[in-house]
């Protein structure tokens, strides 16, 4: 990705004839600063920078300068703070730099939409930067590659969320099956257990129930009738082997 990281401050600002000058000079710490962002010592420059900000407060080119070293040390949250205040500026090519470089920083902190619109403003200034043209469709393509990738992420969430919802229902319709099949078990067992108690209980009410003369009656004709048909069968076989035959 290709970006605009310095800035030259060579005046900061012009002092009117007979007016009184402040203690310390800005543009000397600007200058230090620029100096030491070169040289990749962003500590020092941003001390810097900080020295020249307590000088001229507010000022745009001292703004996109700390945006800068708050870019390449990574906290673009902060630099994006500080281009969005570089912006407030009549210089059309300082607000060109301010929107390219508030682009970069969205495009590293992984905000594509929001680089778009930041690298079309600055095209918007310069619409023949090329460098602007290049990150401005490469946002487009990453866009586009993170949008087919959270949807596909979101497709494999949802296929893997009706899948589990579907393993969950065959076990609970499972556990219904084992549960009734439990409880079918356990009536039976019920069922049997009051069978059994019925038919003891109605056992020990005949052996204690006393037999009355009618039933004892019956008991002894059946008795009889059976001992005078054995009787009657006794005698037939009897007379059916009395016949020897004649004796020749």
């Amino acid at each position: 990705m290709r970006r605009y990281i310095t800035s030259a401050l060579a005046v900061l600002f012009v002092m009117a004839a007979g007016s009184s000058v402040s203690a310390r000079n800005p543009v000397e710490p600007v200058k230090k600063g620029n100096e030491a962002f070169l040289n990749k010592d962003y500590k020092s420059a941003l001390e810097q920078y900080s020295i020249a900000e307590t000088e001229l407060p507010e000022s745009p080119e001292i703004d996109y300068n700390i945006g800068n070293v708050q870019y390449e040390q990574g906290d673009y949250k902060t630099a994006l703070e500080r281009y969005e205040k570089a912006l407030k500026t009549d210089d059309i090519a300082q607000q060109f730099r301010a929107n390219y470089n508030a682009g970069n920083a969205h495009f590293k902190a992984g905000s594509y939409p929001e680089a778009i619109e930041s690298y079309k403003k600055a095209l918007e200034i310069n619409p023949e930067d090329m460098d602007a043209k290049y990150n401005l469709e490469l946002s487009r393509k990453l866009l586009k590659e993170q949008t087919q990738q959270e949807q596909q992420q979101q497709n494999e969430q949802q296929q893997q969320e009706q899948q589990e919802k579907q393993e969950q229902q065959q076990q609970d319709q499972q556990q219904d099956q084992e549960d009734q099949q439990q409880q079918q078990q356990q009536q039976d067992q019920q069922d049997q257990q009051q069978q059994n108690q019925d038919d003891q209980q109605q056992q020990e009410q005949m052996q204690d129930k006393p037999m009355s003369k009618e039933d004892a009656e019956r008991i002894l004709n059946a008795l009889e009738d059976d001992e005078q048909d054995v009787q009657k069968k006794v005698r037939r076989n009897v007379k059916a082997n009395s016949y020897l035959g004649k004796d020749w």
